[in-house]
């Protein structure tokens, strides 16, 4: 069976979804291939924390402004969506808590320490699972439930094989499909650019029946509020792909936590496991690949946080809008 669509997305993370939902926005039709259940999107925390995380990273003052710009894009996406963002900000309860509040300050975030724990507002977060669940739902939003097995160009169009038979053409291509492989048929340039991707294996620890009121991160864990309890996270495992829980792995993440957090109580718990990619400067690769093929992909461990910035960059290529502020800076071609 074949048919054919308008702009076909490979890949159904929190990338290529909001970048589903900002062309339908304007009034385009999309359909969204992937093979369904868990990926590294469904299983993360949601956090939308550009704070600690530029500044436990020690980048520069411009990329923590990136960041925080792709941060305020959030409560319009959400609000159209019908998602909440939560703004109730982080702590980070470590040794060098006054050495992190300085970082926070020089790149321009707001913070403060207090009783040996550092402070900002300016971290967000946002509940993954009915997250995407509301992006799933969104209207005029399309799936298909299959891998794609193989692409192949027939002129100015995109004929894209599906593992269950089905074969699905389009103009329009777009590249979310993670830490993957290139997917066989792929130019030889956009089979390149994915080739980049570094596959980061995460592992989280989703315990029920215990609250927090805010993120709280220390040396070797975080622990971030949950509709049902709290997610105990997370390793970054480079060149890692596994999906079978690390009971050595969760065991070190429990013990790191429970230095900043009560976990004496800890009952039922659930692993949690995803693969992300990493381009090879930490940044997105969103935007024309060439061909009728875009990209994107590759957000580190900032998917959450930098989705709406990926899909209005790449909805930008796709329809001949003006360049976003984070075209630059996310372009998969700068390699």
């Amino acid at each position: 069976m074949s048919s054919s669509r308008e702009i076909i997305i490979i890949g159904a993370g929190v990338l290529g979804l909001t970048t589903a939902v900002e062309l339908i926005r304007r009034g385009r039709r999309v359909t969204v291939v992937d093979p369904g259940g868990d990926n590294a999107s469904s299983v993360a925390a949601g956090m939308i924390a550009p704070a600690l995380e530029c500044a436990l990273e020690n980048v520069s003052r411009e990329r923590a402004e990136l960041m925080r710009d792709a941060r305020d894009l959030w409560p319009e996406f959400a609000e159209h969506i019908g998602v909440s963002v939560s703004a109730e900000g982080s702590q980070w309860c470590g040794p060098d808590a006054a050495a992190v509040g300085e970082r926070l300050l020089n790149l321009g975030f707001a913070a403060w320490v207090d009783n040996g724990v550092a402070f900002t507002p300016d971290d967000w977060r946002v509940d993954a699972g009915p997250a995407m669940v509301a992006l799933k739902a969104f209207p005029g939003l399309a799936m298909a439930t299959s891998r794609v097995a193989e692409l192949t160009q027939h002129g100015a169009r995109w004929e894209a094989r599906l593992q269950s038979g089905e074969v699905i053409s389009a103009r329009t291509v777009i590249l979310a499909t993670g830490p993957e492989a290139p997917i066989p048929g792929l130019t030889p340039e956009a089979a390149r650019i994915v080739g980049l991707i570094r596959p980061i294996r995460g592992q989280l620890e989703q315990v029920f029946a215990l609250t927090v009121e805010r993120m709280r991160r220390g040396p070797g864990a975080y622990v971030a509020p949950m509709i049902d309890g709290v997610m105990v996270g997370a390793s970054m495992d480079f060149d890692r792909r596994d999906l079978a829980p690390d009971s050595v792995q969760a065991k070190r993440m429990i013990q790191s936590a429970g230095r900043f957090f009560d976990l004496t109580s800890i009952g039922v718990r659930r692993t949690r496991v995803g693969v992300r990619g990493a381009s090879p400067d930490g940044l997105p690769m969103a935007g024309a690949l060439g061909e009728g093929l875009f990209a994107a992909l590759a957000p580190r461990r900032n998917g959450w946080l930098l989705a709406p910035a990926v899909a209005r960059t790449v909805t930008a290529a796709v329809t001949g809008e003006p360049k976003t502020a984070f075209s630059a800076a996310f372009d998969p071609l700068r390699f």
